[in-house]
């Protein structure tokens, strides 16, 4: 077996870079636009047939980028904002507050991320583009890269997970020459990057994210009720909080009033969260609020409006398809069945899209076998959860599927009870909440 795994996995490999060679060339001589959402400022567009007669009969067609004309002159404007001097806050608070509707990133177009809300723009989103060469007119390509990384040093039988991590400028494999409509010239995108590097000379580096040793019980549960963002976990004189500091990375914008840092301590919140709880889901009282809980999802749970349309769209869009390779097959013109095929596969592509949409909307009803195995699952954590400590009881929290809305100017936090449908617990001797711990 050893020797087999060997053999798979070389011959794994040799794909690997036989492929990404390939992909290497196309990018280099061809300029080929290899995949991937067009950034922001361009849109894709057809650039014909395939040239894999394989993929050309089967409809895929080449696409290249052509500047967007409503979001191309914003990009524009931030490269030239930003070589006079302006910083990446007060450019995003610029195009936040500009008269002018300028989409930030996160909206355009408005399918791309249907939860963020496009209130203003982010710094982030200014630095992305100011970081982004393919606004020369150049295709490039190997900007990141997919490395597997031991899950145990000492333990290689562990196997390997997959990472992303970024490739260093002189890694990127660069067109030798322009493919599409540049927006920026090549010297203007130089000398952004030049201001980058000296003002991280003079300036602190931004410290990425890393791992703490702390606990946050509430981790991923809490939100803020001004902006919906989760709220980060903080340690501070010694105790947990939690924090939202939206306008840290955001633009100021008049929908939205938002403090500079919403502060609120976990110990204010844990004990009246656990007595809620124990009266809540105590074992007399568990049935009665499954039961609520199952009539509130029956009467929010409805038929989103257009979901059969784009079931119905689905379904006609497959028969168009088997209909297009049938005339393929019996000699009718490549160029002509590419494009119904490219037509019926992004239609496609939006009634699913909207399928998606709408799932990820819809709650799922508890059924009267569900309640009746949950009843029987959380009886007894109630209990335990009152005398557990804090930094146990994240998973109970989980396995009640709270989820908490901290209102700043109310000071109150709002509490929601999902239960999953189905839910395990393993009993110990011990009595506590980390079984597996000697």
């Amino acid at each position: 077996m050893s020797v087999f795994g060997g053999m798979s996995k070389g011959e794994r490999n040799r794909i690997k870079i036989r492929v990404r060679t390939a992909m290497a060339s196309q990018a280099k001589i061809e300029g080929r636009y290899l995949g991937g959402r067009p950034p922001y400022g361009y849109r894709l567009t057809e650039a014909g047939p395939h040239p894999n007669p394989a993929k050309a009969a089967d409809g895929k067609r080449l696409h290249r980028l052509e500047p967007d004309p409503q979001t191309a002159p914003i990009v524009v404007r931030i490269f030239t904002e930003y070589l006079r001097g302006t910083g990446r806050y007060a450019i995003a608070e610029r195009l936040t507050r500009d008269t002018s509707p300028a989409p930030p990133p996160t909206t355009a177009p408005a399918t791309r991320n249907p939860h963020r809300d496009g209130h203003a723009w982010s710094k982030s989103a200014v630095r992305t583009i100011l970081t982004n060469p393919r606004y020369t007119g150049h295709e490039v390509w190997n900007k990141q890269r997919k490395q597997e990384v031991l899950l145990g040093i000492d333990d290689v039988t562990l196997g390997h997970r997959t990472q992303q991590a970024w490739n260093t400028p002189d890694q990127w494999v660069w067109s030798t020459q322009p493919v599409h409509e540049p927006l920026i010239s090549k010297t203007t995108f130089t000398r952004a990057q030049a201001r980058r590097h000296d003002r991280r000379q003079h300036h602190p580096a931004e410290r990425s994210p890393r791992t703490t040793p702390r606990t946050y019980t509430l981790r991923g549960l809490i939100r803020c009720s001004l902006c919906d963002r989760k709220m980060q976990g903080t340690f501070n004189h010694g105790h947990p909080h939690y924090r939202c500091r939206y306008p840290y990375e955001y633009a100021k914008s008049s929908p939205l009033d938002h403090p500079l840092t919403v502060y609120i301590r976990e110990a204010v919140i844990l004990p009246e969260l656990d007595r809620w709880i124990a009266q809540v889901f105590a074992p007399g009282q568990m049935k009665t609020t499954l039961q609520a809980m199952q009539q509130s999802q029956r009467a929010t749970t409805t038929a989103l409006p257009g979901l059969e349309a784009a079931r119905r769209t689905i379904t006609d869009c497959d028969r168009r398809l088997n209909q297009y390779r049938a005339a393929l097959d019996a000699g009718a013109s490549p160029a002509t069945v590419a494009a119904w095929i490219s037509k019926a596969e992004a239609d496609k592509a939006a009634a699913q899209q909207q399928l998606i949409t709408a799932g990820a909307a819809r709650r799922t009803v508890l059924t009267d076998e569900q309640i009746h195995g949950m009843i029987k699952d959380l009886g007894d954590l109630t209990d335990r959860l009152l005398t557990a400590p804090a930094d146990r009881k994240a998973p109970l929290y989980q396995a009640f599927g709270l989820t908490l809305t901290y209102n700043m100017k109310k000071r109150v936090v709002t509490v929601e009870s999902q239960p999953a449908s189905s839910v395990y617990v393993r009993s110990c001797p011990r009595g506590d909440l980390n079984p597996h711990a000697r």
